[in-house]
């Protein structure tokens, strides 16, 4: 198990990388939000689902979910089916559109990180995507009960989230 200065090193690094993030969202057409990147990208990895299924792989609830995809849907990029299986729930569906705004997202963050990390060798690019591909599978039951961290010592009844610093 790593040490805890590495772990507050880790801290310090997520912090940072919000920059990174922000930097990456001016890259986004003015009318798509984070949001709406997110559900188009898992629309165009999973193919065609209900809503419930959207929600759960983007963690998010459902009411949350329904506004990121009326977004999407007032701009062509969604399409709502009605379920063959059960006419009260909808399937959701890339359209043309999106698929377009999709590609043309993947385009420019393309060239940014390929601007950015021009100085970096292949196998560099390549253990950072395997490390951050790991990292996310370490957080994919975070919801979970069971995989909720032990509480601090001292500590078992705060609910609040540390400060995280730079």
């Amino acid at each position: 198990m790593a040490e805890k200065a590495q772990y507050e090193e880790l801290i310090r690094q997520f912090s940072a990388f919000g920059a990174v993030k922000r930097e990456m969202g001016r890259l986004l057409p003015s009318d798509c939000t984070g949001g709406s990147v997110a559900v188009l990208t898992l629309l165009g990895r999973h193919g065609d689902m209900r809503m419930s299924k959207l929600a759960e792989l983007l963690a998010v609830d459902m009411s949350v979910t329904s506004r990121h995809v009326a977004h999407g849907a007032e701009r062509g990029w969604i399409e709502r089916l009605p379920d063959p299986a059960d006419k009260r729930s909808r399937i959701l569906r890339l359209t043309p559109a999106g698929q377009d705004q999709l590609d043309e997202i993947a385009e420019r963050t393309t060239q940014l990180l390929s601007h950015r990390l021009s100085d970096w060798s292949d196998d560099e690019v390549g253990q950072l995507s395997r490390l951050m591909a790991r990292l996310r599978a370490s957080f994919d039951d975070c919801r979970a009960p069971a995989a909720r961290p032990p509480a601090l010592s001292g500590d078992a009844q705060s609910t609040r989230t540390p400060a995280i610093t730079t």
